[in-house]
């Protein structure tokens, strides 16, 4: 049973800095690409960051440069490092992977709040 435990948001004024950390459970994590999306009101899910098993990255354009996407294989952790916020940023984030069935999976989000 695959499982996500998102951690890590907060209240940041913008341009300000906050890690966000995921553990996941129920999985070959070293096998397995984690994800990082991204839920503000009324807006759809969007997704953010990749990371490889390998170690390999991605990026969506509205946060590459400011924000980092790691992985700590033997403890089962996944990070997302945010830096240079803006009020856009704003929304609830997201842990995300692909269970073996094919479903994503998602963990209960953790709200960051980017405001002065």
């Amino acid at each position: 049973q695959v499982q996500l435990v998102e951690s890590g948001g907060g209240l940041v004024q913008p341009g300000g800095s906050l890690r966000l950390s995921c553990a996941a459970s129920g999985m070959i994590f070293s096998f397995n690409t984690m994800a990082w999306y991204r839920q503000a009101p009324g807006n759809q899910r969007e997704w953010v960051a990749s990371i490889t098993s390998s170690g390999g990255t991605n990026y969506a354009d509205s946060v590459k440069g400011r924000f980092t996407i790691s992985r700590d294989n033997p403890k089962n952790m996944v990070y997302l490092q945010m830096n240079s916020l803006k009020p856009e940023d704003t929304a609830v984030y997201y842990c995300s992977t692909l269970r073996p069935n094919g479903v994503r999976a998602w963990g209960q989000g953790t709200q960051v709040t980017v405001s002065s």
